[in-house]
């Protein structure tokens, strides 16, 4: 699934070949995605110009002129900048045609993302709308992540995973900053002190920075707008590797199921 650097690289791959640009026309071919795609999108979107792309979370919103059009990638989405003239394939579900006869085109073989109208205000749309601080933020810090950890229960790989806590910090990107922490993934939450909360939140800002300078992470599905993989994956110090040589000490990695997702650690760097 494309997490926060993924999409924040195609945001950065198409925002500069679409914004202060007219759209012509909007084609759906597929309104079956995870929530149908809305209707008379094109009645609502043809003429108006779109003056900026921006990410919220995994979310892309195109800001138009009367409104923004929200999407999601899903499992397995993809935005690619084409030719309108650009045979359509199997899974190409919309298209967002410019009038300079560029293409945005969705693609979605699992057709699990979204293609969704949030009108004027976008951020009070109920998919945004109870989401928490943005990871590389000001908003999100060390003294933040220990209030909203004191007193719980749940693993601290649970809690920097939920959305309301903080966005983005999808289950590769967890493994690896945790690892980074010297945390444990099963620990408490609550249970981290507040100096190890500020290192925790201090890694998970380097390794999406990281990421996103890679162009994210290709493990299976995720291309840019261009087609191109990420190459984050050839940097996973942890993630998919159990059995492996721990890249501190040496030890085999280890690997367990913690809130229904695969969890890389090792049992010596972290406690």
């Amino acid at each position: 699934m494309p997490e926060l650097p993924e999409v924040e690289t195609t945001r950065r791959g198409i925002a500069p070949h679409l914004e202060n640009q007219c759209l012509r026309q909007v084609v759906i071919r597929q309104r079956r995605l995870r929530w149908p795609v809305t209707r008379g999108l094109d009645g609502l979107l043809r003429g108006q110009t779109l003056h900026r792309v921006r990410r919220r979370a995994k979310y892309l919103l195109l800001d138009f002129e009367r409104g923004s059009l929200l999407i999601h990638l899903g499992m397995s989405g993809s935005l690619r900048l084409l030719n309108e003239d650009t045979p359509v394939q199997k899974h190409d579900h919309v298209d967002l045609v410019f009038q300079s006869g560029t293409c945005l085109r969705y693609r979605d073989p699992r057709r699990f993302g979204a293609i969704l109208w949030a009108g004027a205000h976008p951020l009070d749309h109920p998919l945004l709308r109870a989401l928490g601080p943005e990871p590389l933020s000001a908003a999100f810090h060390g003294d933040y992540l220990a209030s909203q950890a004191h007193g719980r229960h749940c693993a601290i790989k649970n809690l920097i995973m939920d959305n309301r806590i903080v966005v983005g910090v999808g289950n590769i990107y967890a493994n690896e900053a945790l690892f980074l922490a010297g945390i444990h993934p099963a620990r408490a939450a609550g249970r981290v002190s507040r100096q190890r909360c500020r290192q925790l939140a201090e890694h998970i800002k380097t390794v999406l920075a990281a990421a996103i300078e890679q162009g994210g992470t290709t493990l299976k599905d995720f291309t840019d707008s261009e087609g191109r993989p990420g190459y984050f994956a050839q940097r996973l110090r942890v993630y998919g590797r159990a059995g492996e040589a721990c890249p501190g000490c040496g030890q085999p990695l280890r690997s367990r199921v913690i809130g229904q997702r695969n969890s890389f650690y090792c049992g010596r760097c972290q406690t």
